[in-house]
């Protein structure tokens, strides 16, 4: 506990504050220092020493939350995130370190990600807060700024915040509040930590004289990183098929999870569709139709079955389920089909997965282990991420892949006062004083600054690829689910529930496909019916013919004659240079 007068130790300077307390303790604290300016100290001088501030730029930082706290001292907060690295650290450490130097204490709830969506929903329905602010992901913009019950953290930080927001916060070195930012141009959710998905191969395999020679006498070009769908499943089956085994270990050319689970709707959800290239061009997504194959207009979703000029059921989403499953059955493991998103995450790690077109970097640190088959004595990666390839249907200016960007979001129903209190904890934890040290955790970064730093330029080669990515212009075209989805948590279950029964051979993908469009415009339909949302519900379009809406530019597009081309791959550096 801080001493009460820590400036004076002398007794004439003890009785000299004692009588400034009379006077108000506003003036004791700008002669003396606010409470907490030692624990401040105690925590940048151990756990915050990586950071692109110097100690008395943190110093500064740190006396600001502090004073700015003082309103809130003693208050519990309470909010909650989804289930990885980064936010067991904050729960596990940074709450502490908050509680220290502000007096404010925190529960940071963790649970898993489906849950995270169902606390947010039913607040947001009950217009009651049992939290006080949550992490949760970008993927909910939509639905957000629909509905009206998110605080519009533009207006916030001018108005009823601006006396607990951060002068330091720095909006422009954030990398991913394009992802965050509604069609009004507002921001409503602050990124809190982003992990992308990405291709995954055995680079030391791919080096490998013997097994580049046989894949060049099969398939007449290059064992390297593939830039297409069809090259991608060239090396699938050649490690399936023709190589089989490596130093005595069976080994397949493909991973990839199955089971009907709702992290198997994520596998969809999170842009498989985009990188077939089933939607529009546009950044952060496509417009009209996004990779969701819900086409807007003047923000208003108006369907997602080809007959109102979606691309749900089209022919390059129907192509992209095919290859999920022909792939899923081909060229993985047996027990793949089984596997949810948590079984399946972690098992390139045991050495027998040739590559995955489709891999989430959060899974990085796990994977860094020096005891592991894939990695090096020293921890070094015996892997390599690059580029995600693209399928026949896409074209330049699309987005490429997925981003998960887990941001902090508060409702309308939160009392003010505490909704401030969590603003700062937000704030704390995203500040520059502790994201460079978060990042290196947690390995999902935020801040340009912390990208682009000299410490993370000392530890990019442990990570296979994932600062290069986070360093080049690439890290903008994968991205989140956008605006055009009206309501994320309305609509998510449809992707496994559908997936599922083509993925288990019940129904046919085109069927699945079918099947899945014609219920998601029933939901958006009875979205409109309920009439809860503010602004930009969806306006089905009335349904036409396919072949109209296949005749006109953009998605939904038309069968390719060909949906294999030439397989085409490039050399590592080559690649990474893609990018940019």
């Amino acid at each position: 506990m801080p001493t009460l007068f820590p400036c004076h130790s002398s007794r004439k300077g003890l009785f000299k504050h004692i009588r400034l307390a009379v006077l108000g303790l506003g003036i004791l604290a700008s002669q003396c220092g606010w409470a907490g300016e030692a624990e401040a100290k105690k925590w940048i001088d151990t756990e915050f020493k990586d950071s692109t501030l110097t100690k008395d730029q943190q110093m500064e930082e740190l006396k600001w939350f502090i004073k700015a706290a003082q309103p809130y001292k003693g208050m519990t907060i309470r909010v909650v995130s989804e289930r990885i690295d980064t936010h067991w650290y904050e729960a596990m450490t940074l709450t502490k370190a908050f509680e220290d130097i502000t007096g404010i204490k925190v529960v940071h709830e963790i649970t898993g990600e489906d849950d995270v969506v169902k606390k947010i929903s039913t607040q947001a329905a009950l217009d009651y807060s049992l939290y006080d602010a949550f992490i949760n992901d970008s993927d909910l913009i939509g639905t957000h700024y629909r509905y009206g019950k998110v605080v519009a953290l533009s207006d916030f930080m001018v108005g009823e915040g601006k006396d607990v927001t951060l002068p330091t916060l720095d909006l422009d070195d954030f990398i991913g509040l394009s992802f965050t930012t509604g069609p009004d141009g507002k921001l409503y959710q602050l990124p809190d930590q982003q992990f992308a998905n990405l291709y995954w191969y055995r680079h030391d395999w791919f080096s490998r004289p013997d097994l580049r020679a046989k894949f060049k006498s099969i398939y007449g070009y290059e064992l390297d990183v593939p830039q297409n769908w069809s090259a991608y499943e060239d090396i699938a089956e050649f490690f399936t098929v023709h190589v089989k085994e490596i130093d005595g270990k069976r080994v397949y050319g493909h991973m990839d999870y199955g089971k009907k689970d709702p992290s198997l709707g994520w596998r969809f959800s999170d842009a498989w569709l985009s990188m077939a290239g089933a939607g529009d061009k546009g950044i952060p997504n496509g417009l009209p139709v996004d990779e969701w194959g819900i086409r807007v207009e003047d923000c208003h979703p108006v369907g997602a079955s080809v007959t109102r000029g979606g691309a749900l059921n089209g022919p390059a989403a129907v192509y992209s389920i095919t290859k999920f499953t022909e792939w899923l059955n081909k060229y993985a493991p047996p027990d793949a089909k089984a596997m949810n998103f948590s079984q399946a995450g972690a098992l390139p790690g045991q050495g027998n997965i040739a590559q995955q077109i489709f891999w989430y970097t959060a899974f990085t640190a796990a994977l860094t282990d020096p005891n592991l088959p894939v990695t090096e004595a020293d921890g070094s990666p015996k892997w390599r991420m690059a580029p995600s390839p693209r399928g026949p249907y896409w074209e330049e200016g699309m987005k490429l892949g997925y981003q998960d960007t887990g941001s902090w979001t508060f409702l309308t129903s939160t009392p003010l006062e505490r909704r401030k209190a969590a603003w700062l904890y937000a704030q704390f934890l995203v500040s520059k004083t502790v994201s460079l040290k978060k990042t290196l955790v947690g390995l999902t970064p935020i801040r340009a600054s912390d990208i682009n730093s000299a410490k993370m330029a000392e530890v990019a080669h442990k990570y296979g690829g994932l600062i290069e990515f986070y360093r080049s212009n690439a890290r903008v075209a994968w991205t989140p689910s956008g605006t055009n989805v009206p309501d994320y948590p309305a609509l998510a279950d449809l992707w496994w529930k559908n997936i599922a029964l083509a993925a288990n051979d019940q129904l046919t993908p085109q069927q699945a496909m079918d099947k899945m469009a014609k219920e998601m415009d029933e939901r958006m339909q009875k979205l409109t019916d309920a009439g809860k949302m503010a602004r930009c519900e969806p306006k089905l379009n009335e349904p036409k013919d396919a072949a109209y809406w296949l005749a006109q530019p953009g998605a939904p597009k038309p069968k390719l004659a060909n949906e294999k081309p030439q397989g085409v791959t490039l050399p590592y550096e080559k690649s990474l240079k893609a990018w940019d």
